[in-house]
């Protein structure tokens, strides 16, 4: 029996800081960090049968074309993932009445779509990028035993080395998305790529406003890396906890993100929303 004091399960039947409850959990869901797209994925949706507003966790679950999805704003950062997905795999796989693990495993099924920064120059602003390999350099995914079986140490033996990596940094680490649900949600118009979750914005992405970085250099390092002939295309800050958490539950989820900012051609835009409406509807559709 899972102790009160580990899941906590509010009063109303509810997941502590979702604040859902079971039934109110599509199989399908698309994830995102800002609470107020939210409104826009469900703007699509045929139907709507719930929606519930936590802290930064905003939920809408209905259908669209027929399948029921929930949409489920996560927040900015790896340890939000670390709450997410928890409680979302509770609510499919512990009795919140016995507060015992269910017999029979139930898979969820999750994209997350953001924005992100592109390190490379065929990434371009406005270019969408799905994460096929992620590495964390947060370090969330260090604190459970399996770390290692949904981890690639050869890659991640050989980005330490390369890059440089800050040895009072945490260790990063590096996961596969669920290949078919990479490849459902690529399709022909996106990009496979590698991407980096940093834990923060602006100095672990490399960006100095008026203090230095620990790293100098680091994202040219990163940018030359190359690994069986692939290289790293993108940084963003949850695709890594969420291929990570997701392949040790049993789950299967990918990262789509579209290119706000290249790094490279040091270029930006925030007129991305009409880009982003896009990129959720072809997420809705593949899903």
């Amino acid at each position: 029996m899972i102790p009160a004091s580990e899941l906590i399960i509010n009063a109303d039947g509810s997941v502590f800081h979702l604040h859902l409850r079971p039934e109110q959990l599509a199989d399908k869901i698309v994830m995102c960090g800002d609470p107020g797209r939210v409104d826009m994925i469900a703007s699509f949706f045929d139907t709507r049968e719930c929606e519930v507003t936590s802290r930064e966790f905003h939920t809408i679950t209905g259908t669209y074309k027929g399948k029921r999805i929930t949409a489920l704003s996560h927040g900015i950062g790896p340890d939000n993932i670390d709450i997410v997905v928890t409680e979302l795999d509770a609510l499919k796989n512990v009795d919140f009445e016995t507060r015992e693990i269910r017999p029979e495993h139930h898979q969820l099924v999750m994209v997350r779509i953001g924005t992100c920064g592109g390190l490379q120059p065929f990434v371009p602003t406005g270019s969408s990028i799905v994460s096929e390999k992620s590495i964390g350099f947060d370090g969330v995914l260090n604190w459970y035993a399996d770390r290692d079986k949904v981890a690639d140490l050869e890659f991640e033996k050989a980005l330490t080395e390369y890059i440089k990596y800050p040895e009072k940094a945490a260790a990063p680490y590096v996961v596969s998305a669920d290949e078919e649900l990479a490849a459902r949600i690529c399709g022909d118009d996106m990009v496979m790529g590698i991407t980096i979750s940093a834990i923060g914005f602006y100095g672990p992405q490399g960006r100095e406003v008026r203090l230095k970085i620990a790293s100098p250099g680091i994202n040219q390092r990163i940018e030359s890396f190359e690994y069986k002939g692939r290289k790293i295309t993108n940084y963003e800050m949850e695709s890594a906890p969420l291929a990570g958490f997701a392949r040790m539950l049993g789950h299967k989820a990918v990262t789509v993100c579209s290119v706000v900012a290249n790094r490279v051609a040091k270029n930006s835009s925030t007129e991305y929303k009409d880009a982003m409406r896009e990129l959720v509807q072809k997420v809705l559709e593949r899903i």
